[in-house]
């Protein structure tokens, strides 16, 4: 228990320093002060600074994934309610988190570099979670589609990219937009009527 403390304060610490500091500007000693632990208790979690970061960037979408493949086997809900139900968990997770890379301090390529660490994690975790859901329906008839993999992927780009919308920053009204398209491609490529899939936005 004292040991997840520890650690947690450690990532605290780093999301903490984010909101005002860019990454790169950040050393493992400020990570420690601002944890109130010493620089050498950092080693004993982390090989590095990046590490930290990266089980930040876990930490923070913890919660959306556990829902994603607890969804997965419950094949009594329809296949798009699940993955609406996913996307929704990621949409608050990121906008949670990526708060910290909107303040003054975190500069445009500060937010690429994050951005990139977001999209990287929640594609790799997510996508066999989705193309699961997929290809179950595909097996029940629900969706027409051949490759569930590749389904899984677009939509999981897509998504992720407007979703934290800080690699191509967009409006309110370009995000819909977007999304909106990518809704009226999967009714036609999984040959559901149009409109049935609007949910998938909210």
């Amino acid at each position: 228990m004292a040991n997840q403390l520890k650690y947690d304060r450690i990532l605290d610490a780093l999301q903490e320093l984010l909101e005002n500091r860019k990454l790169q500007s950040i050393s493992v000693s400020e990570i420690a002060q601002t944890a109130g632990i010493g620089k050498g208790s950092i080693y004993y979690y982390f090989p590095s600074k990046d590490a930290i970061l990266e089980a930040l960037v876990e930490r923070s979408y913890e919660k959306p994934l556990r829902t994603a493949k607890a969804l997965s086997s419950q094949t009594e809900i329809s296949p798009f309610t699940r993955m609406a139900m996913i996307f929704q968990a990621c949409r608050n997770s990121s906008s949670e988190f990526v708060r910290s890379g909107e303040s003054e301090g975190a500069g445009a390529q500060e937010k690429a570099f994050l951005h990139q660490k977001y999209v990287n994690h929640i594609i790799t975790e997510l996508k066999p979670v989705l193309a699961e859901i997929i290809r179950q329906g595909i097996a029940a008839g629900d969706i027409h589609f051949d490759d569930a993999e590749a389904l899984a992927d677009i939509v999981l780009i897509v998504l992720t990219v407007k979703m934290d919308n800080t690699l191509v920053p967009s409006s309110k009204e370009e995000i819909e937009r977007t999304i909106s398209g990518l809704v009226s491609l999967l009714e036609k490529g999984t040959e559901n009527p149009p409109g049935s899939l609007n949910f998938l936005m909210s």
